[in-house]
């Protein structure tokens, strides 16, 4: 896994609570299936900043992969209206890309504090080392996961993965 570059965006939602909701109701999709449109339609436009794309361009790279023309057209219409600020929004943030260099992992199972209790916590706690480009200091962030965190986490992880093995 060494030389595996992580970009750690800011974690801000572009749509409140409700706002999703409502989107759910006039889309008619599931507040998964919505999750994964917003972050494709996210994808699409981080792309379009950091290749500086043009708005035709955009259309037409979003065409060449078989987006139907309309949706293709209203891409390159909101970037029309919007990309420049939003670049120059980009261009203004600090991102350091930081490398992942190791990983390790630990179980730890908390037990009931009664004895006629029987109840269990397993929790799953990853040891992230990574360090930036400018620095060899190695910094460790420790993410510590329930068994459904980290099952959810596991099926990001395939998503990911499947996305990577369609682009080569």
């Amino acid at each position: 896994m060494s030389g595996l570059t992580i970009f750690v965006p800011q974690a801000e939602s572009s749509f409140s609570e409700e706002e999703e909701e409502k989107l759910q109701v006039a889309f008619l999709l599931e507040k998964q299936d919505l999750h994964l449109v917003l972050e494709t339609i996210s994808f699409i436009l981080e792309q379009a900043v950091y290749h500086n794309l043009k708005p035709a361009s955009l259309q037409q790279q979003l065409q060449s992969i078989h987006l139907d023309q309309d949706k293709a057209e209203a891409f390159a219409s909101a970037w029309a209206a919007a990309g420049q600020d939003t670049i120059e929004k980009f261009r203004q943030r600090v991102l350091t890309p930081q490398k992942l260099e190791t990983i390790g992992w630990q179980l730890n199972l908390q037990m009931a504090e009664s004895m006629q209790a029987k109840l269990k916590s397993p929790r799953a706690v990853l040891e992230l080392g990574v360090c930036s480009e400018d620095s060899k200091n190695l910094k460790k962030v420790f993410v510590e996961f329930s068994h459904q965190e980290l099952f959810e986490f596991y099926n990001k992880l395939e998503t990911i993965q499947a996305q990577l093995d369609s682009l080569t």
